[in-house]
């Protein structure tokens, strides 16, 4: 599997490509603003999106979806059913912060817990993992040689997801951390929802916020 993550819009938000180079399939995750340069990407890449996946649904990671799947009609829109009234909200949040309102797509399907999601003939695992959002989930591919967690705005090189917003919780953020991504290998790639890639044995080892 491999990994190209996208830095746009003015909150810098990386919107992740998870490509299987052997047909192209793809996973659109988390695609907020510059639409247009997701698409670009893709078409350049000569992907095939199967799917368009919310880590969670806060504008600047969800502002692009009605964009691209306009244009990848097929790629089926998935999200945890928690955070559904954030997605729904998209227009208002867009307003609180002078944005134009987003067109809205329905979901086309919800993720829980332990599901698996299709990219060519592999899979990722699905892991909800509340405290940013509600209904914020991470996805792991578990690569043998290479594992790597798709984390969102759950954890960050040196920090944590902002709990301030609607539906967060300090205590839920660390549970997850604790919980599910210090139980992945600590070789693990973490590939965040805003700056640097950063691994589980580093942020174990030194996040101040969460420490092991």
């Amino acid at each position: 599997m491999r990994v190209v993550a996208l830095e746009l819009g003015p909150f810098a938000a990386h919107c992740v490509l998870l490509v299987d180079d052997t047909d192209g399939a793809a996973l659109v995750v988390d695609p907020g603003f510059e639409a247009e340069a997701i698409l670009e990407a893709i078409d350049r890449e000569r992907l095939r999106p199967q799917a368009i996946v919310l880590t969670h649904a806060h504008l600047d990671h969800a502002a692009g979806v009605a964009e691209v799947k306009r244009a990848h009609p097929n790629a089926r829109l998935l999200l945890h059913r928690d955070d559904l009234p954030l997605y729904e909200n998209l227009p208002m949040q867009a307003r609180m912060f002078g944005f134009p309102p987003p067109e809205s797509v329905p979901p086309d399907g919800f993720l829980a817990d332990g599901d698996r999601v299709p990219l060519g003939a592999d899979s990722l695992l699905v892991r909800h993992c509340p405290g940013h959002s509600p209904g914020h989930i991470v996805l792991i591919h578990e690569g043998t040689t290479s594992p790597v967690a798709v984390v969102g705005d759950v954890l960050f090189a040196g920090s944590i997801g902002r709990t301030d917003l609607w539906g967060g919780s300090l205590e839920a953020l660390e549970r997850s951390i604790r919980t599910v991504l210090y139980a992945l290998p600590p070789d693990t790639r973490v590939v965040c929802g805003h700056g640097p890639d950063t691994t589980i044995g580093a942020e174990m080892a030194g996040n101040p916020f969460v420490p092991a």
